[in-house]
């Protein structure tokens, strides 16, 4: 979920201005694309355990498939918005479908996990320059922050629908055939969408100071590929391993260089100066933190129902509902609430909520398959999620004056989409680790035949303890399924409670480090001649615009 920076936008003379040409069509292309580019980043949510059936995948195995769509987001959307503003936001978009079509072949195709992670990486490609195209071409064609606030709260919901969607593409196509037909209807949507951006999307562009920051690039997402790469092997292969230690050293080195080029660039893609404001920070910060907290309880589900409990598809679908609806229903009153409450307030409360569905969720029993226990934590994240989804923007873009909005936006929402990468690393690491070692103790103590004992403990060795939770009855090492189980279920409800102690955090974070904060007013709100809204109780006003 990106928006471009340096994006530039019509102002209306009124709040009721007639929109402009192409506003309709526009939006309508902007919501499909968005819409299929979600499906793309959660249909591997339901299928996780046929993965590993099919597949025969384990655990950092799985992380990949989810961790590769969206580092590729992360890594290349400046890249992708410079590109939008040179060349066409329609192009763009257009140019990303067609690599969801490409990712999603190759994942209908593939043979074994590896070429899986391939097909998600292009996939992640073709989101990342869906995400950010898509909603600069919306801003081009709004006037007034109402307008655009509509438009975006729209849009966000179109975002959540395709993730509430997805789980139950992939369900439906995984029992009545396989796994790949669910990629390849994908295939269909993404031509779709390509078709309906070019026949309906008003063209635009902002070329005026824009230019690629290829050094930046490079080491960013050189940086960034080794830090991850450390995070997600470190359970299985072990933290102390050459490897893993090698991994988070050069990518902390890489990291701090792209800090040194992003200092000295003519045009950086990363404006390190936005930092000097401290309601920018602490958004920036709270982005990270929240968004971690909801993609990392939305993957420890998938993982929770598929490759733990190993439930129908269909099944796991129900909880994401749950998970990514209210997004999707709670539009108008999201669309709203922006105009009448502070933002701030916004992301406290839904991260306040996201928090106390996690900590819930740590309440769950492994071994009972019933998803009644699911229903009041996924709901309360849901709605977290829907508050705080578009209010995260608002917040950054309140802080800063509006000639800086652009960049702002840009950088507010690479980090927020950083955080849905760390959310699986972050629970993978967590989870798998938990398990790992509780599996390890717990063993000896079982009493299980020797050859039993030795093959389980083998296999924990080589795959983790989800491999042994998903080993047929009767092989060597299957006797230790319960123990594997119940450790799994130890480690992923730690992950559970690291969620919801992060959403907490940045519930606080929000409420007092914005404390005294005045946000300049926009010079949209300047045209609309609309009287400011009181303020809320942080100094924010209400009307919080949002690009």
């Amino acid at each position: 979920m990106t928006l471009d920076n340096g994006t530039t936008t019509s102002q209306g003379p009124t709040a009721g201005a007639a929109r402009t040409p192409g506003y309709a069509g526009t939006l309508a292309a902007a919501c499909c694309a968005v819409f299929v580019a979600q499906v793309a980043n959660a249909l591997p949510a339901s299928l996780n355990g046929l993965f590993q059936e099919d597949l025969h995948t384990h655990g950092s195995q799985l992380t990949w498939i989810t961790a590769a769509f969206m580092i590729a987001v992360v890594c290349f959307e400046f890249t992708f918005g410079v590109l939008g503003d040179l060349f066409g936001r329609r192009r763009l978009v257009a140019a990303g479908t067609a690599l969801v079509a490409a990712g999603s072949a190759v994942a209908a195709l593939a043979p074994t996990v590896q070429v899986l992670w391939i097909g998600a990486a292009l996939n992640g490609l073709g989101a990342g320059a869906m995400f950010p195209g898509s909603l600069t071409a919306i801003s081009a064609v709004t006037r007034t922050t109402r307008q655009r606030a509509h438009a975006v709260a729209v849009w966000s919901g179109f975002l959540s629908a395709g993730a509430a969607v997805s789980p139950l593409l992939g369900g439906m196509f995984a029992k009545i055939g396989s796994w790949r037909g669910s990629f390849w209807v994908l295939v269909g949507l993404a031509l779709v969408s390509m078709v309906l951006t070019l026949v309906l999307a008003t063209e635009s562009k902002a070329p005026e100071g824009r230019r690629l920051d290829v050094p930046g690039q490079i080491t960013f997402a050189v940086g960034l590929v080794l830090v991850l790469y450390g995070a997600v092997e470190g359970p299985e292969s072990g933290w102390t391993t050459l490897p893993v230690i090698l991994a988070f050293l050069l990518g902390t080195c890489v990291l701090a260089g792209f800090v040194v080029v992003e200092l000295g660039a003519e045009s950086p893609i990363f404006d390190l100066t936005l930092f000097r404001n401290r309601a920018f920070t602490v958004s920036s910060v709270v982005a990270v933190i929240g968004m971690m907290a909801f993609l990392g309880a939305c993957f420890a589900t998938s993982m929770w129902l598929g490759p733990v409990q190993h439930q129908d598809p269909i099944r796991v679908a129900v909880p994401f509902l749950l998970l990514q609806g209210p997004a999707f229903v709670l539009i108008p009153v999201v669309s709203r609430l922006l105009h009448r409450v502070a933002a701030t307030w916004l992301l406290t409360s839904g991260f306040a909520l996201m928090a106390i569905g996690c900590l819930l969720c740590t309440r769950l029993d492994v071994t009972d398959p019933g998803l009644g226990a699911f229903v009041a934590p996924a709901l309360l994240i849901g709605v977290g999620f829907a508050l705080t989804v578009s209010s995260v923007t608002a917040v950054a873009l309140n802080s800063v004056p509006p000639k800086l909005a652009g960049m702002a936006s840009a950088t507010t929402n690479m980090l927020r989409d950083l955080g849905f990468v760390l959310g699986p690393v972050v629970v993978g690491a967590v989870a798998l680790s938990n398990a790992g070692s509780a599996f390890a103790k717990n063993l000896p103590a079982a009493g299980l035949p020797t050859g039993q004992a030795a093959a389980a403990r083998e296999i924990a060795q080589a795959a983790g303890p989800i491999a042994v939770n998903s080993l047929p009855p009767g092989t060597p090492g299957s006797a230790a399924h319960a123990i594997a189980l119940d450790a799994l279920g130890s480690g992923f409800g730690t992950a559970y409670l690291v969620c919801g102690a992060a959403a907490a955090v940045a519930a606080a974070l929000t409420a007092f480090g914005m404390i005294g904060v005045h946000a300049p007013r926009s010079a949209d709100d300047e045209h609309e001649g609309a009287a400011p809204l009181p303020p809320g109780r942080d100094g924010m006003p209400a009307t919080a615009p949002t690009r």
